[in-house]
């Protein structure tokens, strides 16, 4: 089967959506489909394009077992709604003007939403290339920047709720991360039987528990004797990390480092306002590559999920949770709906959204009790490998996309 994923965002770039797709990519290719991605140029959430890739107009590479297509785009930060709602739109219009042709036939086209506007031109692709069209959708769009405030204009919502239902309509498949997703679709007339779940998982080969934490702490500036509550992710509007800082002022003089790492629109308001207050049991860094990423997780005690106190997000399963419990992290969600079912279910603790003083109660009590941990480590670890491993997920994906391909007239 020939399968064309088509995405803005993908590795070298970090982050939870270039993670699920590039390790779809390899399972889908190592069990012997031709596999090609169609991305962008390297820039999230920087906007810097890395010198190997600066100045190209197209670029054709091989990453392991399938091809990779690049193609222009504008690169800008991940911050500013119109600078980055440019970027969506210029590799809209490149991935098709610059990809058609060297992306080569499909049998089936998989776009990965968001970006929502990568949804056209992988319809486009797909119409020319006579394949069924696959959507995936990892956030619910517009809806997330809504009830975050971002968007207010109804005018505008309703023109973007009506072209996100008309790409739903365009699909033979939509495939969802959550069932609170699922469930939110098909209230609003996607028809049950074309929207699949395919939650996201872990590679539980790269995410082990164990290695050497020495590293990670001197990283992490953890001083000896220091329990490590480590957020590793994105530093966006919708993590509430706020609460984490509130938490860790709450927790100062106790034997905690609070450790924050990644990129994101809100991290140097969070940097800033760390050196405001003097929050000396905190730690803040950059994003690593991904390979890094064991390395800090190993270092932590204790791995926090916190979402902000959005309705919506009883419905969003943030994909660092599964990595964490990989790794016989203990995890404390600071999470509502489906996470929380998630996590409660998989041995751990959940405190309320937006509440630190719960918050710092639970990292405080889990910090004293290194047996509780230990338990919860294992407990986690069982779970991901039992209903979270991403090559059994990504093999339960191929059997969606098959029969696509062969009423399609394609031989596998």
């Amino acid at each position: 089967m020939r399968i064309l994923l088509v995405t803005h965002y993908f590795p070298p770039e970090i982050g939870a959506p270039q993670a699920r797709l590039s390790e779809m990519a390899r399972t889908w290719a190592e069990d012997g489909d031709e596999v090609t991605v169609l991305t962008g140029m390297p820039n999230h959430p920087t906007g810097v394009i890395p010198d190997a890739y600066r100045g190209a107009i197209r670029r054709i590479e091989r990453s392991g077992p399938y091809r990779v297509v690049r193609t222009w785009l504008y690169a800008t930060p991940n911050e500013g709604f119109v600078k980055k709602t440019l970027g969506h739109l210029s590799f809209m219009v490149t991935s098709v003007l610059l990809g058609l042709r060297p992306s080569g036939p499909a049998d089936v086209v998989v776009v990965s939403s968001p970006t929502f506007f990568s949804i056209f031109s992988a319809w486009v692709l797909a119409k020319v290339k006579r394949a069924p069209l696959v959507v995936e959708v990892r956030d619910l769009w517009p809806a997330i920047f809504v009830e975050l405030g971002v968007l207010t204009d109804r005018r505008v919502i309703a023109v973007l709720e009506w072209l996100e239902l008309w790409a739903y309509r365009q699909a033979a498949l939509v495939v969802v991360v959550s069932e609170g997703f699922r469930d939110d679709l098909v209230r609003r007339g996607v028809p049950a039987g074309k929207v699949a779940t395919i939650r996201n998982g872990a590679d539980v080969e790269r995410f082990t528990p164990g290695g050497d934490p020495g590293p990670g702490r001197e990283r992490l500036r953890a001083e000896p004797g220091e329990v490590v509550a480590l957020y590793l992710g994105a530093h966006g509007i919708s993590h509430g990390l706020d609460t984490v800082l509130d938490a860790a002022a709450l927790l100062a003089g106790q034997p905690v480092r609070v450790a924050l790492v990644g990129e994101g629109a809100e991290r140097a308001a969070l940097v800033a306002r760390m050196e405001r207050e003097r929050l000396a049991n905190v730690t803040m860094l950059p994003g690593v590559p991904r390979d890094e990423v064991p390395e800090l997780l190993a270092a932590a005690d204790i791995a926090l999920v916190p979402l902000r106190d959005v309705p919506l997000f009883a419905t969003f399963i943030p994909s660092k949770i599964f990595e964490y419990l990989a790794s016989g992290t203990p995890v404390i969600g600071a999470v509502r709906g489906e996470p929380a079912t998630i996590l409660e279910e998989a041995g751990q603790l959940v405190v309320e959204p937006g509440d630190p003083q719960a918050l710092a109660k639970a990292v405080s009590e889990l910090a004293a009790d290194p047996r509780v941990r230990g338990t919860m480590g294992a407990d986690g670890r069982r779970t991901v490998t039992e209903q979270f491993d991403r090559r059994a997920l990504a093999r339960r994906y191929r059997s969606l996309l098959a029969p696509l391909a062969r009423r399609n007239g394609t031989r596998r």
